[in-house]
């Protein structure tokens, strides 16, 4: 029987896999501890802790999540990273939002032996900014680059474009670096299109979906004519009741976003947002696991993973919405 070159790298996986089960099984448990920077009400980390979950299972591994208890308390995460240093766990995996504040903490848990991986947001200069041996998630600049290009389909043919860049969170590596490539492509449509003014704006927009709808509201009165806005979150949700509220029709303002939630689905299928980019979330939460186990039983060192910049457009909706039901996108 002749087997193809893609059966063949299915057949190594699974095999891979299963030998990676197994000498876990053989060996102690690997205990893992995944310290976030994100709240248990925030969804999107509800499907990395699936994906968690599911790795931790499969590999027979005794593993813990840590939240904060507010999207982006740094202070309460580096508190959940030192009991886990003081745990002495196996390997620690985390989200690295600002580039100095985990610098000393991450440092003391490889001096001390415990292998840790970055999963979801890295340190802006990566291996060389932080002790981290590997990163696990989306590259957020090429994302956002990508995000622009896709909803430029939809900009108007003609006449002056107003689009705004709503930063999340200012300061965070993940909202900066979106935010700077979704501004890279725009700066290249301008480029492309210098007969046509082309206004490019930031705005605070909050990590709040309330706040960033109220904050939206003052940059929608200041400017009537605007065509597109992008949020570096899920918030586009928000913004998208507000301009129901208001009367606007779908599409009168385009929408673009990061990552799906249930919310976000709803307003792709509504038409109110045009396009989202997905960074897998559940594969952020799983394969740090598996690369742990490895770690333990055979000695291979974490690699950086890309989980991807999946675009989503309202025609994908119907048969991510289950998926995002469950927890899994």
């Amino acid at each position: 029987m002749r087997m193809t070159l893609n059966s063949l790298l299915a057949a190594g996986c699974a095999t891979l896999a299963l030998a990676t089960v197994a000498a876990a099984q053989e060996a102690a448990p690997a205990k893992i501890v995944f310290a976030i920077h994100g709240s248990t009400s925030n969804s999107f980390f509800q499907a990395v802790k699936l994906g968690f979950e599911a790795g931790c299972t499969q590999v027979g591994a005794d593993c813990q999540m840590l939240f904060a208890q507010n999207d982006g308390a740094i202070p309460e995460q580096i508190a959940n990273i030192e009991a886990a240093i003081a745990g002495k766990p196996d390997a620690i995996i985390t989200t690295i939002i600002d580039d100095r504040a985990y610098d000393d903490v991450l440092a003391r848990a490889r001096a001390a032996g415990i292998t840790v991986i970055a999963a979801n947001v890295d340190d802006t200069e990566g291996a060389a900014g932080n002790a981290r041996q590997a990163f696990v998630g989306q590259n957020f600049a090429v994302a956002g680059y990508e995000l622009a290009k896709a909803l430029s389909d939809g900009f108007p043919a003609e006449g002056p474009l107003s689009i705004v860049i709503g930063v999340n969170l200012p300061g965070a590596n993940f909202s900066e670096q979106r935010a700077a490539g979704i501004e890279a492509y725009l700066k290249d449509y301008q480029a492309a299109h210098p007969d046509r003014e082309v206004k490019i704006s930031r705005i605070d927009a909050g990590i709040d979906p309330a706040t960033t709808a109220e904050r939206f509201s003052a940059a929608l009165t200041a400017n009537p004519g605007l065509n597109a806005y992008f949020d570096t979150v899920n918030n586009n949700a928000a913004v998208a009741r507000v301009l129901r509220d208001t009367g606007a029709a779908p599409g009168k303002v385009l929408l673009a976003g990061f990552d799906l939630v249930p919310q976000v689905i709803q307003e792709l299928q509504s038409g109110y947002i045009q396009v989202q980019v997905d960074q897998q979330p559940y594969m952020q939460g799983y394969m740090p696991v598996i690369m742990a186990a490895l770690g333990k039983t055979i000695h291979l060192a974490p690699a950086d993973i890309d989980t991807g910049r999946a675009i989503v457009r309202p025609a994908d909706a119907a048969v991510l919405m289950p998926l995002s039901a469950a927890g899994l996108r």
